[in-house]
């Protein structure tokens, strides 16, 4: 068994295609309409055959509270990896993406947390070499 497709509930299907394309620097893998929606996915540019990321709709009724009481508490709702936390960082942060945590220190991994501007909190992380 392995992770095929995992979800991120967005407020708006385009901006956040924009934000995790043209920010965070994943590349989109499908893109199929579904009435009001779409089944969109976006990939990590070295990982095409990788796990999907999609970016779901947020409109059931559960997910806004749930959402907002995540974002609230400062709890990220994913973790993406990268190989230098302390550079994407630097690099997001030039490019006008919030963070809600700097880099910090954790054991073994180095975590940031940013708004991914359609209402998650997203943390960036690394291992220690």
């Amino acid at each position: 068994m392995k992770i095929v497709v995992t979800s991120v509930f967005v407020d708006d299907q385009e901006k956040a295609l924009q934000f995790y394309t043209r920010r965070l620097g994943f590349i989109k893998k499908a893109d199929v309409p579904m009435g009001e929606h779409r089944w969109l996915t976006v990939v990590a540019p070295d990982a095409r055959d990788g796990t999907e990321l999609l970016l779901e709709p947020d409109s059931h009724p559960a997910v806004g509270p749930f959402k907002r009481a995540l974002v609230h508490d400062g709890i990220p709702f994913n973790s993406f990896g990268v190989d230098d936390v302390h550079a994407e960082y630097e690099r997001l942060k030039s490019e006008g993406v919030h963070f809600t945590q700097p880099p910090v220190e954790m054991g073994p991994v180095t975590t940031a947390v940013l708004d991914d501007t359609c209402g998650n909190l997203i943390q960036i992380a690394m291992m220690k070499k």
